[in-house]
């Protein structure tokens, strides 16, 4: 189904897996081992760490989505990081988006940099601040989180992947924002594209997952190799939730990104309202950039409020948000990122980004775009 659309394919998803009894639904392979005909011979699977056939129907979907070689399904999003991050030896530089998820960001301050695999922070929304940091001969790798997290800054990954290939440095990009159906960095130049599954591309809030799609057959082995080694792999009943999810992946970001536009446009007019954070704003300095590269804005937004003692009122008395962590569900949820997303991050960085007590950020879901209005004039 590789030559019919993006909504054909994933509305597909392992509709046509199983041959045998023509399911149309991917059946939930939950089993650590499979027999073997005889000596020699082999189903086609052995172990459920090597490989498992529901989680192998989503890795072929994403992989055919996102116009990848193979991809690769890990216990979450930070496990494809990590995973990916173990690519690297003692000594090597990755240039890192400064102002991405905290979680990312702890995980290489903190986990890989005692290993000796260090991170240098910049704003990858800076084409020439990349290139600086890219003349170091000491970087392999450059990890671009676009759009950003919490800020939605926007980074131009063709200009990116084009300068670190004339250094042979791997591109790594981090899509969970948007998905392959809004943007495909593989055929903007990136080597490898990561996904905290969990968010978009599952949907339903009732999974953590994360995923790699290699460009290339050799960043396949690669990948491959170190998740069978490592075994940080998907189960296969979270493979099944995370399929299913994907169903509905156009539908749902359509509508996300949709009464995302209305909300964006009607906090940048809110007198109680400092500054909104939202690309699809033509105010937005990315605007233009990404209305070029991809096929649309997401369902993130971030605002600051002028008052921050004002946050605590507006978290405890929000009636149709939910006041919780993650994003990308049908749910819309609001965060403050200061002391929930980016608590681990470095005080002074936070400062200088403007992660600050004023600042929210909103994961907008399918829920009417006025009763997600009227609940935010309530509360500000």
């Amino acid at each position: 189904m590789s030559s019919h659309s993006i909504e054909t394919q994933l509305a597909q998803a392992g509709s046509r897996w199983d041959q045998r009894t023509g399911a149309v639904t991917m059946p939930i392979h939950q089993t650590a081992t499979f027999a073997h005909p005889e000596l020699g011979q082999s189903t086609g699977f052995d172990y459920s760490r090597t490989s498992n056939p529901t989680r192998l129907a989503l890795e072929e979907t994403l992989a055919r989505a996102e116009g990848g070689d193979r991809a690769f399904a890990f216990a979450s999003g930070l496990a494809a990081v990590d995973a990916v991050v173990r690519l690297f030896r003692p000594g090597d530089q990755i240039v890192v988006t400064e102002d991405l998820y905290g979680g990312t960001y702890r995980l290489f301050d903190q986990v890989s940099r005692p290993f000796g695999i260090e991170p240098v922070f910049v704003d990858t929304s800076d084409t020439a601040a990349v290139e600086r940091a890219l003349s170091s001969d000491r970087v392999k790798g450059l990890f671009i989180e676009t759009p950003t997290n919490p800020l939605l800054k926007i980074a131009d990954i063709a200009a990116l992947t084009q300068r670190a290939r004339a250094r042979d440095v791997v591109t790594i990009v981090d899509n969970t924002f948007l998905t392959a159906y809004w943007q495909r960095p593989l055929a903007l130049g990136a080597d490898l594209v990561l996904y905290s599954a969990s968010k978009y591309l599952a949907g339903h809030n009732d999974v953590v997952a994360g995923a790699v799609v290699a460009s290339t057959p050799e960043w396949s082995e690669r990948v491959g190799f170190m998740q069978n080694a490592a075994g940080a792999i998907l189960g296969p009943m979270d493979s099944w939730l995370t399929l299913r999810g994907i169903k509905t992946l156009p539908l749902r970001l359509q509508r996300q990104q949709e009464n995302a536009g209305q909300l964006a446009a009607w906090l940048a007019e809110h007198p109680r309202v400092d500054r909104v954070y939202y690309p699809g704003l033509p105010t937005h300095p990315g605007h233009e950039l990404q209305r070029q590269q991809a096929g649309g804005f997401g369902g993130m937004i971030a605002f600051a409020v002028k008052d921050p003692d004002r946050v605590p009122h507006i978290l405890e008395s929000v009636q149709v948000f939910l006041f919780a962590e993650s994003l990308g569900g049908l749910e819309s949820l609001i965060t403050y990122p200061l002391i929930q997303t980016h608590a681990d991050m470095d005080p002074a960085l936070l400062e200088r980004l403007q992660i600050d007590r004023t600042l929210l950020r909103l994961s907008i879901g399918v829920e009417d775009v006025d009763d997600l209005r009227t609940d935010l004039e309530a509360v500000l």
